[in-house]
């Protein structure tokens, strides 16, 4: 039954207001500025083209200049009061003294700059608040609340704490809740990132998003929609979004130099020539458009080169960060494992075969949808066994499932649920190994026991190319800390070629130890899946959640998301990031460089403002184009 069509969806929850802008900047979701500055553009050039009266050209450029600049101008201002120095104080000088001289055209080219880089940033966070919004709509929005009339459908946000619901199978857990009555498996993948669906009878707590499997449920509400679960992980992703817009930082570390440099060169060539309109064309070819321009483009490219391979980038911040990391820290289940157990011992006693042990028990658990159980099957198919058909069969969720199979009754499940049912089944299972750590399923054929099933992760393919690929792109040290048990842990550190390992860490130890590491200067990689990872993952300097099996919190708590099951996909988000940074700061550097240079003649008054302005677009033409080859 898919979901989509059994359960209704919520209206959004409303996000916090933006900051507001100024005046016009505000309108047309932040595009009215370049736009309007395009028109009055187009506007003058008309003018002075078909008009007699060359003075209308001017007028309509002034008017523009007034208009469009006032926003930023003002936004500057403000900034430079709580000392906030970075790219737009140039730019503003170069309005201001355009306004002032009476040269509008280099004054508006130059607003039209500005605020189209703006523009190029804003769309580069509305991709990263597209998940955002995904993640709003896809939230339960009906309750089935149960009541002395009977049963009513109302909208989640009017469910009390205490209230009774009704949770029917296929259906999204509405609100956090516990189990009153009923008995069912719930997939909480969305939330822990475990794959494995747990147990639900009474007096289980569930989150909400969870999605219930074969069994209606009814719960107790015991958070009310805006403390739910579901409702805190949308909190945590409007928190991540609302931080300084990351590709203004990369560009302000060269504005911090360059703009000191450029009021240099414009005193010194005022005290020189005392000519206004020499320091308005210093500022204007000044102007640091590349900045503005080529580091969102650059960003934008790498962002969407990666969601070509189905990796998700935050924001350009994750990526230049991603870009410089030398340490990886490795989360196991899930990550450097599949996630999923596989068979990994078959047990027998009573002189009982392999073959036949997997023949009876994979056709009682061919019908059943337990994740463990497509395992065992999957294993007995492996291994050649043809599986007969089962009758009768009996699932009892989160224990076994028991049934005929030719002519013969077969149990499959938990140790306790087997012996409930065949008391004498004792007998054959006191022959079994009861030391072994791994998760079990224990099998009995009319009455007997005859074995058990072992599951256990493994590492995935290709792990230790992967690896040396990270060694290749910078990584110089790599850990695994693990919640599992030390031996385990173990293990797969020695199989994935991993000589830093630490087992049965609690969420706040694996943040500790990170935590730790970036106070020794290391900037640090997390890569995990589970509700466990979450904390880590925003600790760590980037944190990479694998999600194909639904992520949850870890892929909302998370700067990079990769949607696909595959490791291979870190390397690839690494090497995106580290050509995107290269290519942007190529882009910085051709384009200040330029700018300098035009900056001398404009100075020794071989450069006017307008041919300056001209000029600039030239330079800007060159810098994004250069930064386009971050999309390719």
């Amino acid at each position: 039954m898919s979901l989509s069509h059994t359960v209704p969806l919520p209206p959004p929850i409303p996000e916090q207001a933006p900051a507001r802008v100024w005046g016009p900047a505000g309108a047309f979701g932040g595009h009215f500025l370049p736009v309007a500055a395009v028109l009055f553009l187009v506007g003058g050039i008309a003018a002075w083209m078909w008009v007699p009266a060359r003075t209308l050209a001017v007028d309509v450029w002034t008017v523009g200049l007034v208009i469009t600049g006032a926003p930023v101008v003002w936004r500057t201002f403000r900034s430079s009061l709580r000392r906030e120095f970075s790219t737009d104080i140039t730019a503003t000088l170069a309005i201001v003294a355009a306004a002032a001289i009476d040269q509008p055209l280099p004054g508006l080219i130059v607003v039209l700059m500005q605020t189209g880089g703006e523009a190029l940033e804003r769309i580069a966070r509305g991709r990263a608040s597209d998940a955002l919004r995904k993640l709003e709509e896809d939230a339960p929005r009906i309750a089935h609340l149960l009541h002395s009339g009977g049963m009513s459908d109302v909208p989640v946000g009017e469910a009390r704490v205490g209230d009774i619901v009704v949770i029917r199978p296929g259906e999204l857990v509405p609100l956090d809740v516990v189990v009153v009555s009923g008995r069912s498996h719930v997939d909480a993948s969305r939330l822990t990132g475990e794959p494995v669906p747990v147990s639900a009878v009474t007096g289980t707590t569930l989150a909400s998003g969870s999605v219930n499997h074969e069994g209606a449920l009814t719960a107790r509400v015991t958070a009310p929609v805006g403390e739910s679960q579901y409702g805190r992980i949308v909190e945590l992703v409007r928190h991540a979004q609302a931080t300084k817009a990351p590709l203004q930082r990369l560009a302000d570390r060269y504005a911090i130099w360059f703009t000191p440099l450029t009021l240099a060169v414009c005193l010194a060539a005022y005290v020189a020539t005392r000519d206004p309109v020499i320091v308005l064309a210093i500022l204007v070819v000044a102007t640091p458009c590349p900045l503005i321009l080529a580091t969102p483009v650059a960003i934008i490219g790498g962002i969407n080169t990666a969601a070509k391979r189905q990796i998700v980038v935050r924001d350009g911040g994750a990526l230049e960060r991603l870009a410089r990391v030398n340490v990886a820290v490795f989360d196991k289940t899930g990550t450097l494992t599949p996630g999923v157990p596989e068979v990994s011992a078959v047990v027998t006693s009573c002189g009982w075969d392999e073959g036949d042990l997997l023949r009876l028990a994979g056709a009682l658990e061919e019908r059943s949808g337990h994740l463990l159980a497509r395992s065992l099957v999957k294993a007995a198919l492996n291994k050649g066994v043809r599986l007969p058909s089962a009758s009768h069969v009996t699932e009892t969720a989160g224990r076994g499932v028991t049934g005929t199979v030719d002519g013969r009754v077969v149990t499959v499940g938990s140790r306790s649920y087997v012996l409930e049912l065949h008391p004498g089944a004792i007998d054959g299972f006191a022959d079994l190994d009861e030391q072994s750590s791994a998760l079990r399923a224990y099998v009995a054929v009319d009455g007997l026991g005859v074995g058990r099933v072992e599951y256990d992760d493994r590492v995935r393919p290709g792990v230790r190319q992967v690896l040396a690929n990270l060694a290749g792109q910078g990584i110089r040290r790599t850990l695994l800390l693990s919640g599992d048990d030390e031996r385990h842990t173990r293990r797969i550190a020695d199989s994935a070629g991993i000589a830093n390992a630490v087992g049965e860490l609690k969420p706040e130890g694996k943040v500790r130890a990170i935590e730790q590491m970036i106070g020794d200067g290391d900037e640090v990689l997390m890569v995990g899946d589970g509700t466990n990872d979450a904390p880590a993952l925003s600790t760590a300097t980037v944190g990479i959640a694998m999600a194909a099996h639904g992520g949850g919190i870890s892929a909302e708590a998370a700067d990079v998301v990769i949607l696909v099951d595959d490791l291979g996909r870190v390397n690839e988000a690494v090497q995106i990031s580290q050509r995107t940074i290269r290519i942007a700061k190529q882009s910085i550097w051709t384009g200040l460089g330029l700018s300098g240079v035009a900056m001398g003649f404009a100075a020794f008054g071989y450069i006017p403002p307008i041919i300056g302005a001209v000029l600039q677009e030239f330079i800007d033409v060159a810098v994004i184009v250069n930064a386009l080859r971050a999309s390719r």
